[in-house]
């Protein structure tokens, strides 16, 4: 076999995590695909969310992919799910699709000791109470506050998380998860772009709380999952080759890419759906 790795995304903030995963497992070949053409997913429903992302999905499996990564936390919270119940058994029965909440969620269990944790994301993930419901699922004694945060990923994208301006709507919302729950030692960044805010949200976030980022999270879980399923890890090409798709202009891709790699990357355009 000579499988790469396949990590989606609806836009840029996949790379936050692809690049921890490559950072962790250089040997692997990886696809990167962006469905930049069709973002935001956050604002659309359930059922366009689970179409788009199993769309790319298969198209990450027709390009060699065994394994995918849905390194988006509104395509994790939406679809994931009923493309491994439904869509797996019937189109792939070998091959896997792995998200990004469960990892943070696990971690949890053995960092918070009030048993009180705080969800930011954006509204489509917030809206969806994926991380509520999974951490209810393995750790049912924890209180769980959410909020959503929205202008958060404009002021990554538009590139002005690192000026003054950030400050006021990152105080914000860090106030306001906090002002919710006071209890509250961890809070999960349940969004992909937000490790760009990290030094801002760090000024504003009281001394005592954890904050979980999930670009290590997931690739220490996917190195662990590929020591266990050495079945997967025997068809996973290691070459140490990476692959960049974008529905959108490949220019455009390339220089938002940057913001979140810090290298210039080549890009090649596809078409999904």
């Amino acid at each position: 076999m000579n499988a790469p790795i396949g990590i989606f995304d609806s836009g840029y903030g996949g790379l936050t995590v692809f690049k921890h995963i490559k950072q962790l497992m250089p040997e692997y070949d990886y696809i990167y695909l962006g469905d930049n053409a069709r973002n935001p997913y956050g604002t659309r429903s359930f059922d366009v969310v689970y179409q788009y992302t199993l769309q790319a999905v298969e198209k990450l499996f027709s390009l060699g992919c065994e394994l995918v990564i849905l390194a988006c936390n509104t395509a994790s919270a939406k679809a994931l799910r009923t493309i491994q119940q439904n869509d797996l058994p019937r189109i792939a029965p070998e091959k896997r699709v792995l998200g990004v909440i469960r990892p943070s969620v696990e971690e949890v269990g053995q960092i918070s000791r009030s048993r009180h944790v705080g969800v930011l994301g954006t509204n489509g993930t917030v809206r969806s109470h994926s991380y509520f419901l999974e951490l209810e699922k393995l750790f049912p004694d924890v209180v769980v506050n959410e909020e959503a945060c929205p202008m958060w990923v404009p002021l990554v994208e538009n590139h002005e998380y690192e000026r003054p301006g950030a400050d006021f709507y990152v105080k914000q919302h860090i106030n306001r998860i906090m002002a919710k729950d006071a209890a509250i030692d961890t809070l999960i960044l349940g969004c992909t772009h937000y490790p760009l805010l990290l030094g801002k949200i760090k000024q504003f976030v009281p001394a005592n709380v954890k904050i979980l980022e999930q670009g290590p999270l997931v690739a220490k879980k996917l190195k662990l999952y590929l020591k266990n399923h050495p079945e997967m890890d025997v068809r996973c090409a290691k070459n140490g080759k990476v692959r960049f798709y974008t529905t959108e202009a490949p220019e455009r891709f390339k220089e938002s890419a940057q913001i979140f790699l810090k290298e210039k990357i080549e890009v090649h355009h596809i078409i999904i759906g």
